[in-house]
């Protein structure tokens, strides 16, 4: 499978984490491959007349949307697909959909079923040009007239800012003084916005951090992993790795179908 990634324009930056295209034009199925939970959003455009990919042993036909939150996703693209892939930056898909994020949180849907009508039309815009670079282009044209440009809610914002920062560390009621805030709004909030409690999206974090220092320090034992990362003792950072991988630390070190 070739993947190829492009600039996200400056008005989609604060937005939109990557956007890349994916081919795979070998002569059979890609190998199925393991995605990670990273409380994002990602948009899959088929601009083929081939399925898009398997996932979770469902065969998806037409272009989809993954609320990749808090579980792993099995994934295996089809011979001959062709699609275009955004990832958003946690908290940041809210503005481009007209729904809370906690009703597809972990779950896989047609893009159609989200964007009504206009699913169809970027597809046949990607379909009928006569490149990737045109696809993007087109691509960050459509996300740019989605674009909810209401003022942000900035409280949400430092709070994002500040788990993701702390690498999920700091406590939630640290967030909510910090931000002059209820627990209860703050939680009402990050369900709309992320899809996730406001604890469960610290977790997802401290995960995510775990995964960097394992590819940053791989002489490091798992001990030392598990105390950079800020888990308690070994036993929470092997539940979180079942959890969100369903590996141990150390299998999940010697797999080869894995992606983070």
């Amino acid at each position: 499978m070739h993947i190829q990634w492009y600039n996200v324009i400056p008005e989609l930056r604060p937005y939109v984490k990557m956007i890349c295209t994916m081919d795979c034009d070998e002569d059979t199925d890609a190998n199925q491959i393991r995605v990670l939970p990273d409380a994002c959003v990602e948009i899959f455009v088929n601009y083929t007349d081939t399925p898009v990919a398997v996932i979770e042993n469902e065969l998806h036909k037409r272009s989809i949307i993954s609320f990749r939150m808090s579980r792993p996703v099995d994934v295996q693209m089809r011979k001959g697909a062709g699609c275009l892939a955004i990832c958003f930056h946690s908290g940041m898909a809210y503005k481009f959909f007209q729904i809370p994020m906690y009703k597809l949180s972990n779950t896989t849907a047609a893009l159609s079923d989200v964007w009504t009508g206009l699913a169809d039309e970027i597809e046949d815009q990607l379909a009928c040009a006569r490149d990737n670079n045109t696809r993007i282009h087109i691509a960050q044209n459509y996300l740019v007239q989605q674009l909810n440009r209401e003022k942000n809610d900035l409280q949400i914002d430092y709070c994002l800012q500040q788990a993701q920062l702390s690498g999920g560390l700091l406590s939630v009621s640290k967030l909510t003084n910090h931000a002059c805030i209820s627990q209860r709004h703050l939680s009402r909030k990050f369900q709309q916005r992320i899809g996730l409690s406001p604890k469960e999206y610290l977790r997802v974090c401290r995960f995510v951090q775990s995964l960097q220092h394992m590819k940053k320090y791989p002489a490091f034992s798992l001990t030392e992993i598990a105390c950079r990362s800020g888990y308690y003792d070994q036993a929470h950072f092997n539940r979180d790795y079942r959890t969100y991988t369903g590996y141990a630390p150390g299998e999940l070190a010697r797999v080869h179908h894995i992606l983070y």
